[in-house]
């Protein structure tokens, strides 16, 4: 019995290393990347130049006397901003799929099995519409895709409670009634959008283009207060998955954890979609791969996708730059190698 027990703490202890050198290497991966993806673009720019500018706009102002107005102008006004939205949206939608997956126990759940991203698309949307057509003033975009995404959240929440509890089954049931009416009322601001409608159906897709420091110090302290919550209260999201009945012998409320959890991730979600359009598949992927790769505790998967979301993301977005001689949206790029994977995994799970 000692034996076996200093061998439980020694394989423990192996796994705890392995964790962390495995945390280390996808961060210090992460971080050269998105410098080598500010250095690509229609205009080349060493990986120096790049790592001079971004120093002299945060250290040591007299480095940029060394280059060019309009040289600084891309690398610090286009490329980061866009390279940092990526990163953010990449690591909230991961993150995101990791709660939903472990709340809903369903390992084809991601942001948007009950309709939060429809919300935030239709909220877009209808601020697009009316922006095209009938207010003078610009509506934003963003606090109108947030406003959709948290409005849906409460009908799908109000139509799922039975007994004053939330089920899994009809929290799904309820996101995809309410994703469904959303989507024809979309469909329905496109038919009416006429020449226009372009403007919507680009956003839609998905980019990552145009992106500015406004929108990366809007949704950075978001995103990241919300995946730091989710890490905090994982022990509970472990035991969610254990089932309701077993949470609560276990001293956890389930109801008040679901909800806690299903607020956080669609705060998280209506973020990302409010900044950078629908991009799929990214919240089903990544947590997927790692729940099976490398742990199913909820402590070590979400720092974990937030890592590999922001990695694939970044990545994705390079392909859509550079892969041919117009951008392709993002989104675009995420569903053409996420879809064949869902597929993988859906006959997987029949099975």
């Amino acid at each position: 019995m000692v034996d076996e027990h200093i061998n439980i703490k020694q394989s423990i202890k192996r796994n705890q290393r392995r964790n962390f050198f495995l945390t280390l290497i996808l961060l210090l991966a992460l971080i050269l990347i998105m410098l080598f993806s500010i250095s690509f673009g229609r205009a080349d720019l060493s990986f120096s130049t790049v790592a001079k500018i971004i120093t002299g706009k945060l250290i040591n102002s007299k480095l940029l006397d060394n280059f060019e107005e309009y040289v600084v102008v891309i690398v610090w006004d286009i490329r980061v901003p866009r390279v940092l939205i990526g990163a953010l949206v990449g690591a909230g939608l991961a993150v995101s799929g990791t709660v939903f997956q472990s709340i809903l126990r369903n390992p084809l759940a991601d942001p948007y099995t009950i309709g939060v991203s429809t919300g935030a698309a239709f909220g877009a949307v209808l601020a697009i519409f009316l922006n095209l057509f009938v207010v003078n003033k610009m509506i934003p975009i963003m606090p109108s895709a947030f406003i959709g995404a948290i409005c849906t959240l409460l009908v799908v929440l109000k139509i799922s409670l039975k007994d004053g509890y939330i089920s899994s089954s009809n929290l799904i049931l309820a996101g995809i009634i309410v994703s469904s009416i959303l989507s024809a009322g979309i469909s329905f601001l496109k038919s009416l959008s006429g020449e226009e409608v372009a403007a919507i159906v680009y956003w839609l897709m998905g980019s990552l283009s145009s992106k500015t420091w406004t929108q990366v110090m809007i949704s950075f302290p978001i995103i990241l207060i919300g995946i730091i919550l989710c890490k905090y209260f994982a022990d509970d999201l472990d035991i969610m998955t254990l089932g309701e009945k077993e949470a609560r012998s276990l001293g956890v409320d389930p109801g008040k954890i679901t909800k806690v959890y299903l607020v956080l991730a669609s705060l998280i979600t209506a973020v990302c979609v409010s900044v950078s359009g629908i991009i799929g598949f990214v919240g089903l992927i990544v947590p997927h791969i790692l729940r099976f790769a490398v742990s199913t505790k909820n402590k070590i998967l979400i720092p974990l996708s937030a890592i590999c979301g922001a990695l694939l993301l970044v990545l994705a977005d390079n392909l859509s730059r550079l892969l041919l001689n117009v951008e392709i949206p993002v989104g675009v790029i995420t569903i053409l190698f996420g879809g064949p994977f869902f597929i993988y995994i859906f006959f997987k799970k029949r099975r």
